[in-house]
C-alpha cells in the first residue's frame, strides 16, 4: 500500500463517524417535521411563525354585547363545527371564522363576519348578523346566525344561500322559552314609553306605517340592538357669522329675509326703469312648506300646507 493510499484510508476512518452522525441528525429532523404536516395546515394567515399583524385581523371592532340578558352569558365563548374539509368557529358577540382542513400550502383561513347587530321582526329577535368579513369579490363576507331550541348549545349546520352570505344554525336552550326572544322586555323604561307612544300614534292614524317603522328603528338603534346608520358628515368650514337652517322656524325666517331682499331689488330696478319679468321669476321661485307642529311626529313625513 502506497503512502497516498494510507493517507486516504486514514481520512476515510476519520470521516465515517461524522457522516453517520449527520445522517442520524437529518433522519430525526425529517421525522420531526413529518409530525407537523399531520396536523391541519397552518400556512397563510394563521401561520404561527408569522408576526401577529399578519394573522387574522378584523376590519372593524365588534359591537357591544346587547339583546336578551340571558344571551350575555355567551360572550367570551366559542363553538366549533367541522363539515367536510372546513372548520367553522362561532364566537357570539365577536366573530365567526372558517379554516380549511387540508394540506394545501395556501389553505384558506378567514373571517366570515364580525358581530354587528340583531335581526328583529315583529317584536322578536330572529338572528344575529356578523358582517364586514373578508373580501369576497366586490363585497365582504357576512353571516346570519339562526337560533333553534336544543338541550345544549352547539353549531349544527352551515349553508351558503347566496355568494359570500352564510347562514349558521345555532342550537341552544336559551331560546326554548316562548318569550326568550321578545324585544320589548329588553328595552329601558324610556324606550318602552317611546314605543308605546309610537303604537298609539299609529293606532290613531297620526303617522304612516313607514313613519312607525322609522320610529322603531330609532328606538332599536338607541338601545344598541341595531348598528346606527346615521352618517356624521363633516361640515364645510364657513364664516363665523354664517347661519344654518337648523330648524323649520329658522328656515321660515331666512325665506322671509330673502323675500324682502327680492322686493328691495325690484324697487331698485323700477326706480332706474329697468324692466324685469316678475311672473317668470315668481314661477321659478322657491316653494316652502310648513308643518303643523302638533301633528308632526319623529319618523313621520308630517302634514304639510303649501304657502
Amino acid at each position: 500500500m502506497t503512502a497516498m493510499e494510507h493517507l486516504f484510508h486514514g481520512i476515510h476512518r476519520l470521516l465515517r463517524p461524522w457522516v453517520v452522525c449527520v445522517s442520524l441528525f437529518t433522519f430525526h429532523g425529517l421525522a420531526g417535521k413529518m409530525k407537523i404536516v399531520e396536523e391541519p395546515n397552518t400556512f397563510g394567515l394563521n401561520n404561527p411563525f408569522l408576526t401577529q399583524g399578519s394573522r387574522l385581523q378584523p376590519k372593524v371592532t365588534p359591537s357591544p354585547v346587547s339583546g336578551p340578558a340571558h344571551f350575555h352569558r355567551l360572550a367570551g365563548k366559542c363553538f366549533s363545527l367541522t363539515e367536510s374539509t372546513y372548520k367553522y368557529e362561532l364566537c357570539p358577540f365577536h366573530n365567526i371564522t372558517q379554516h380549511e382542513q387540508s394540506f394545501r400550502w395556501n389553505a384558506y383561513s378567514g373571517i366570515l363576519g364580525i358581530w354587528q347587530e340583531w335581526e328583529i321582526e315583529n317584536n322578536t329577535f330572529t338572528g344575529m348578523w356578523m358582517r364586514d368579513g373578508d373580501a369576497c369579490g366586490m363585497r365582504t363576507r357576512e353571516t346570519k346566525v339562526i337560533f333553534v331550541c336544543s338541550p345544549s348549545s352547539k353549531l349544527a349546520q352551515v349553508s351558503e344561500p347566496s355568494t359570500c352570505v352564510y347562514w349558521i344554525t345555532f342550537e341552544t336552550p336559551l331560546v326554548c322559552h316562548p318569550h326568550s326572544l321578545l324585544v320589548y322586555p329588553t328595552l329601558s323604561e324610556k324606550l318602552q314609553r317611546e314605543w308605546d307612544e309610537a303604537e298609539q300614534a299609529r293606532y290613531e292614524d297620526l303617522i304612516t306605517e313607514q313613519g312607525y317603522n322609522n320610529l322603531l328603528k330609532d328606538i332599536f338603534e338607541d338601545a344598541g340592538l341595531l348598528k346606527s346608520r346615521k352618517v356624521k358628515e363633516k361640515q364645510p368650514e364657513v364664516a363665523a357669522d354664517s347661519e344654518t337652517h337648523n330648524s323649520l322656524q329658522k328656515c321660515k325666517e331666512d325665506f322671509q329675509k330673502q323675500r324682502e331682499e327680492i322686493e328691495r331689488l325690484h324697487a331698485l330696478l323700477n326706480r332706474h326703469n329697468i324692466p324685469f319679468d316678475s311672473k317668470q321669476n315668481d314661477a321659478k321661485g322657491p316653494v316652502v312648506t310648513t308643518a303643523k307642529d302638533d301633528q308632526h311626529l319623529r319618523g313621520d313625513h308630517g302634514i304639510v300646507d303649501l304657502l
